[in-house]
């Protein structure tokens, strides 16, 4: 008696008066208990109450989740640094939590030549990202869509076939959208509707992507929000493993969930996270590197110092290889004649004669004949820089430019600073521990 008095006041405490079967929710019927409509349902009922709920996987450590990716991803790529699969590792985890972050970095794989591995990546991302979206050709209407009804993971291939001026299409609503959508406040409008019922519609953009293509034509607004990766084709002596796409998919499927698994778990904290930046990464830069510096942050272990060194590489390395425009490539060379004259004025004559006598230099040919006083000073004033008249010896003028006049300011908001160039930074982050890279887990056998 006492387990049936038990059972009613469960029910009752539990469920409240209740218009028909507590278990099945139907009628009553001729029932003679005022809960349950036959003994199966009562049965049933209790054998819920009573059975523990299952208990939750164990969602393992961020480094160890961390270290299996990254040693994942190198088995199928030969990649030109140390540093990407690391990089890659973190990216394909911020996307499980992008909704927390205010910026989802682009990442771009880029190649001088076919066959690089490029497409490679995506293939082997689509299992690790969340809610992958492979495309080649979408068009932009469809992506708006896609995006908006999302989340997803925009992985977009052979892109270079759509940014090439030479294909004529038109890719400005693409680009608009791949630039606005690494913020995740950014929308952009458009007339929707016929004539008659014609309306704006303000369109969600946000939503990482990751493009792939040959180098050389993508927007400088979209790789100046990106992580670049220049990918090159695979020597010899460099073995990678075979890629079958159901292995693949049977094998990365645990590490994503585990990946998901463990973001979630941190998406709290992930979302406060204001991760300090190597020396020399600011602006931009460090605003598409905060997602994956808080993630490596909340990892712990090496992470935090490999994640500094691939941001070190990534960003303070690049810049010293990339020249940037032709007007900061102007620049450089003018500093890099200022300084090897030990002087603070040249004039125009002597600039141009040392300019297109650079072989290496694109100034002896500019669109067919060399770079003269005209164009020299029309490149000049976009960055605040002027000609002046310079006294000579024996009393003459000319025209040239003092570093007092803006070109010395100019040196220093566009190029890097000798004092913080790459070549000073990446080694103290990268290389002031004993080990630069720890080493990632022996991939298992496939």
């Amino acid at each position: 008696m006492t387990d049936v008095n038990g059972t009613l006041v469960a029910i009752d405490t539990t469920l409240g008066p209740q218009q028909g079967c507590a278990h099945c929710g139907g009628p009553l019927g001729g029932s003679p208990s005022p809960d349950f409509c036959s003994e199966g349902c009562q049965a049933a009922w209790r054998h819920d109450q009573t059975t523990p709920a299952p208990a939750r996987p164990e969602v393992p450590a961020g480094h160890a989740i961390l270290d299996e990716v990254a040693a994942f991803v190198a088995r199928y790529n030969a990649f030109p640094s140390e540093h990407c699969a690391p990089m890659l590792a973190l990216w394909y985890a911020h996307t499980h939590a992008a909704e927390h972050f205010y910026v989802t970095p682009r990442l771009i794989l880029d190649s001088a030549e076919p066959g690089s591995g490029k497409t490679r990546v995506l293939e082997v991302a689509q299992f690790l990202v969340a809610a992958p979206e492979m495309t080649i050709s979408a068009t932009t209407a469809a992506l708006f869509r896609m995006v908006g009804d999302g989340p997803i993971t925009i992985l977009f291939d052979e892109v270079d076939a759509i940014f090439n001026p030479r294909a004529g299409g038109n890719y400005e609503d693409l680009r608009a959208m791949l630039n606005a959508g690494y913020k995740r406040s950014a929308t952009v409008s458009r007339c929707v509707g016929d004539a008659r019922a014609m309306k704006v519609e303000r369109f969600p953009v946000y939503a990482p992507a990751a493009l792939a293509g040959i180098a050389g034509h993508m927007p400088t607004t979209i790789t100046t929000r990106a992580i670049t990766v220049h990918m090159r084709r695979r020597a010899p002596d460099e073995d990678v493993a075979p890629f079958r796409e159901q292995s693949v998919e049977r094998e990365a499927a645990p590490l994503r969930d585990q990946l998901a698994a463990w973001i979630d778990t941190a998406a709290t904290r992930l979302a406060d996270a204001c991760p300090a930046m190597p020396s020399g990464v600011t602006d931009r830069a460090a605003e598409i590197w905060e997602p994956l510096l808080a993630i490596a942050d909340e990892a712990g272990d090496h992470w935090p110092e490999t994640a500094r060194a691939a941001c070190a590489h990534f960003v303070l390395d690049a810049a010293s290889r990339d020249s940037g425009s032709l007007g900061v490539r102007l620049l450089a060379d003018l500093r890099e004649l200022f300084t090897r004259r030990d002087t603070d004025r040249l004039t125009s004559g002597q600039i141009l004669e040392a300019l297109n006598a650079m072989e290496d230099a694109p100034w002896g040919e500019l669109s067919g004949k060399p770079l003269d006083t005209r164009r020299l000073s029309r490149m000049l004033a976009r960055y605040g820089v002027e000609s002046k008249n310079l006294k000579q010896p024996g009393g003459a003028v000319a025209k040239g430019y003092r570093l007092e006049d803006g070109l010395g300011d100019a040196f220093r908001r566009y190029l890097p600073d000798a004092a913080t160039s790459a070549t000073s930074q990446v080694r103290p982050v990268a290389d002031a521990k004993s080990h630069p890279l720890p080493p990632l887990p022996e991939p298992e056998p496939p």
